[in-house]
């Protein structure tokens, strides 16, 4: 009896510590990746500005190919509206324009309500290296409010590791 007692007294610290934690601990993350690709500024742009083309090389948006999706406005432009809803890889959310600046940047804010409800901005800019070289540059932010921020270290490694393996891929859309 007393060692069930001492185990749930531990499990209840080991819980109240971990709030005090989040009371202290940030709440707005931030991760941002780069990557060159060999292409003209102007097709790269014109492309990543397609929030449907995430599809081909957006990682999350890949991991479900039965996903469905309603669209509201014209793809490309500010307002434009994807409401999507997939497995546990992909979730159930919104993705909105919210922000083009031509040749330069696109501004989306991401919508989540499951598997948890959080809102984050995704902000691609695009810099011309060369006449056939394009710096693309990929921010992820957003705020976690507490509790949900005591987990922000383990999704910003977990963003890193997605953004990384989604510029591989849009390197790949370009290049191959």
């Amino acid at each position: 009896m007393n060692m069930a007692i001492t185990i749930l007294l531990l499990l209840a610290g080991t819980i109240a510590l971990l709030f005090l934690i989040g009371i202290f601990t940030k709440k707005h993350h931030y991760v941002i990746q780069e990557i060159m690709v060999n292409a003209p500024l102007q097709k790269v742009f014109d492309y990543l500005k397609l929030l449907k083309n995430q599809d081909e090389w957006n990682k999350n948006e890949k991991g479900d190919p039965n996903k469905k999706q309603e669209y509201k406005g014209t793809d490309g432009t500010v307002g434009f509206i994807i409401s999507f809803s997939g497995n546990s890889n992909v979730g159930v959310g919104q993705k909105e324009i919210m922000n083009l600046i031509e040749g330069k940047r696109i501004e989306t804010e991401m919508r989540f309500e499951k598997p948890m409800a959080f809102t984050a901005t995704l902000i691609i800019d695009t810099e011309a290296v060369s006449e056939h070289q394009t710096k693309i540059t990929v921010i992820h932010s957003g705020i976690m409010n507490y509790p949900k921020n005591i987990m922000i270290g383990m999704f910003e490694k977990m963003f890193a590791k997605q953004m990384e393996i989604s510029l591989s891929n849009l390197k790949n859309v370009f290049e191959k």
